[in-house]
């Protein structure tokens, strides 16, 4: 009987020390876990010398020709949009989201600029062919943020940073453009509008003609200045974005009584 049971407790000693070994382990992964997600959380994103914003010290330039990052795509619906992007793969990812009760969109960005020949902002976007009619409310929840950032109405030929594209945009200290990119990887051009913080911006496409249409206070849309000339193929993606115009912060845009119709002489 005292040979049993010394081999029976040999045997739970032996056991225990093997769970304890292996919670011992768990520990030691959680731990190397935790410690290389905090290191990677604490990382600082380098900023290239071209994609720094203007300042008084600093004239932001235009990228290297060559340089393209890929853009990251989520194809889930949001609202009425089919998916969402971050378009050039801003250095700090960007995010969305839908209050169906609101109509209101969300968006949170990144991204040095929407300008020169290529882009990074984070887009919300459906895909479509013919004439189109885009429109939105626009707010800067902080009001004191980077002059620079912008929101824009946006349809581009496709999802690269160097689309052809061409878009309305406000930005957050006021200026208000029409701006296209011509050809893929090409200079952005613009006309700008005399007008300043519209409440709500709007876009129309009636064949290769778009144009920029605005309400300063509510009042009914209208059309400011001439229409540019772009062809752009089919399909093409539409939608509305926001960026920061800072390469590693992001700021917040809301965007609220969307429309979007496939037909022109829509916005409303």
């Amino acid at each position: 009987m005292k040979s049993l049971f010394n081999a029976t407790t040999k045997t739970n000693v032996s056991l225990y020390r093997s769970i304890l070994a292996l919670l011992l382990t768990a520990l030691i992964l959680c731990a190397t876990s935790y410690i290389s997600s905090a290191q990677k959380g604490t990382e600082k994103v380098t900023v290239p010398e071209w994609a720094l914003p203007g300042s008084a010290t600093h004239k932001q330039v235009p990228p290297p020709v060559d340089f393209h990052r890929a853009t990251k795509t989520d194809n889930s619906k949001i609202g009425i949009f089919d998916g969402q992007s971050d378009v050039g793969a801003a250095l700090v990812h960007g995010s969305s989201s839908y209050n169906e009760k609101t109509n209101q969109y969300t968006i949170t960005s990144a991204g040095y600029n929407i300008w020169y020949t290529r882009d990074e902002f984070r887009y919300i976007w459906k895909k479509m062919s013919g004439d189109v009619s885009l429109a939105a409310d626009v707010n800067f929840p902080d009001k004191e943020g980077y002059d620079d950032r912008k929101v824009v109405l946006v349809i581009r030929q496709n999802l690269e940073d160097d689309s052809k594209e061409a878009m309305v945009g406000i930005h957050g200290g006021g200026l208000i453009h029409l701006a296209y990119r011509p050809e893929k990887n090409a200079e952005m051009k613009e006309m700008r509008v005399d007008k300043r913080s519209a409440l709500r911006l709007g876009i129309e496409k009636r064949g290769d003609a778009f144009a920029i249409f605005l309400s300063m206070n509510g009042e009914p849309m209208k059309q400011y200045g001439e229409a540019l000339k772009l062809n752009m193929k089919k399909p093409f993606y539409v939608g509305i974005g926001l960026c920061s115009h800072i390469p590693d912060q992001t700021t917040t845009a809301v965007l609220s009584n969307v429309v979007l119709e496939n037909a022109a002489g829509k916005v409303k």
